[in-house]
This record gives structure tokens, sequence and C-alpha cells, in this order.
């Protein structure tokens, strides 16, 4: 066998031992699938900034979370940071693929629990959306406002619709429970029905199944500030292209700052994008 032979087999052998090894590690499910991440916010026109979120990632998997607080006295600000820092607690110490139903109802009332423990009922309170990504399937959960939508082949999906009144009066209405003199009356008011912080909560939307992901698709966590302060037409165009996930956040806040509404909310948005 000459050098270059010699050589070549073992570069070939190199690259056996590096496939079967990461083979044996995804086995294992050691494997940490990789994420572009955006995120990005404003405080808008208010005073106090009431939005958190964080990030989370293990080799079971991946969270993201965000919330949007409300409250007097910075009532507002405490929830959220509660309901973000106490997600992160409970990703780190619960096995949260194995079941994400029960996960989500834990951690959530837990949330509850906490913002309670913190403030009086009715000082403040938070919208919170939740993902996790294990194996390329996304599941989800929110309490509140805080919207989940999924950006594939150029259209952002909502996968959420939320807990305002007006949800809560489609609902009804659809099933007959209400009539439509009294759904018109209801949807003066669009306040949240249902949020966490408050004694008595319970209700939390969810997946019914899994979302399994493709390529390119990029999961977005928005805030109402967000959502309701700009056309849905303009999220979609500013999550085409080629430009990073960080870039997209930033670009999406900044066309919230360029506009011309008044009394901005604070507005904030998560991307998530995986790559293998």
């Amino acid at each position: 066998m000459s050098l270059k032979e010699g050589m070549l087999l073992i570069i070939y052998l190199l690259i056996l031992v590096l496939v079967a090894a990461r083979f044996l590690v995804r086995e294992k499910g050691k494997v940490i699938r990789r994420f572009r991440i955006g995120k990005a916010m404003t405080i808008g026109d208010r005073q106090v900034q009431e939005d958190n979120y964080g990030i989370c990632q293990s080799a079971d998997g991946f969270m993201a979370v965000l919330a949007d607080g409300m409250g007097k006295n910075y009532g507002g600000k405490i929830s959220s940071k509660v309901a973000v820092d106490t997600m992160k607690d409970m990703f780190a110490n619960y096995r949260s693929h194995e079941n994400p139903v029960y996960f989500f109802r834990k951690s959530f009332h837990r949330v509850n629990a906490q913002i309670l423990e913190k403030l009086d009922d009715g000082r403040g309170g938070a919208s919170m959306g939740v993902i996790l990504i294990r194996d390329d399937y996304l599941y989800y959960a929110v309490a509140g406002n805080v919207k989940i939508a999924v950006y594939r082949q150029d259209s952002l999906v909502p996968l959420t619709a939320g807990h305002t009144i007006d949800v809560l009066v489609e609902d009804r209405y659809m099933k007959g429970s209400i009539t439509k003199d009294e759904a018109l009356r209801m949807l003066e008011n669009r306040r949240l029905y249902n949020y966490l912080g408050q004694d008595g909560f319970q209700e939390i939307e969810f997946f019914d199944t899994p979302v399994l992901l493709k390529e390119k698709d990029i999961v977005v966590l928005m805030s109402d500030g967000l959502y309701e302060g700009m056309d849905w037409k303009r999220i979609e165009e500013l999550l085409s292209g080629r430009k990073k996930s960080q870039q997209k956040a930033y670009e999406i806040i900044e066309a919230i700052n360029a506009g011309n509404q008044k009394g901005k909310d604070n507005a904030s948005v998560i991307l998530v994008e995986g790559f293998s």
C-alpha cells in the first residue's frame, strides 16, 4: 500500500468513526439541535417595559417563553419577570419532553401561584406563551393574549387564538349559548378574561397535536403590542428573505417604532428557526 493510499484509508476510517459517533450520540438523545434565534422589544409610549422573554435549551429540547405583564406600580413588570424565571426553572428541573401537556399545566399553575405569592390578587398579572421543540416537533401553550404562529412558505399561520373577550364571545355565539345582541354587548370590551396572577386560574390554550416543523420554518411569539400595532401582511414581509433571524426581529420592532399609531404598547417578538 502506498503512502497516499494509506492516508486516504485513514481519512475514510476517521469519517466512519465520526459518523458512527454522531449516530450513537443521537440515539442516546444527547445531540442538541441548533437554532437561529431573533428577539427584540420596544417600550413603545409606555413608561414601564412590562414584557419579558427567555430562551432555554438542553439535550432534551428547546424552550422559548414570552410574557406580557399588566398591573399598576410595576406590578406588570414584576409579573412578567416572575413568569419567565419560573418557566426557566421548571424547564431545568422537569423532563418537559416526556409529557408536554402535563408540563404546561403544571408550569402555568406554578407561574400563577408564584405571581400571587409576590403580588396580591389584582395588583399584577401576565399573559404568557411558551413553546417546546423536541425532534422537530413543536408543542405550545398560551394563557392570555400572547400569540404563537409559524412562518412557512411566505405565510404566517397563527396557532393560538388567545383569551380576549372577543374570542370567548365568538366561541359562545357559535355554540348558541348567547344571543347576537348579548354578543354585541360583550364585544364592546376587549379585555382579557384569562391571565396568570389571579385566584381560580384554570384555562390554558395548548396544542391539539404537535406541529412537525420543516426546514426554513420560523416559529414566532408575539405580544399584543406587536400584532395589534402592525398589519399581519407587513409582519410576513419582514419575515421573508435571507436575513438572519436577529436582524429580522430588529426590523420588525423598528417598524413598530416608526409607525404613526398613538399610545403604542410594549411590543416584543421572538423568532426561532431550526437548522441541521
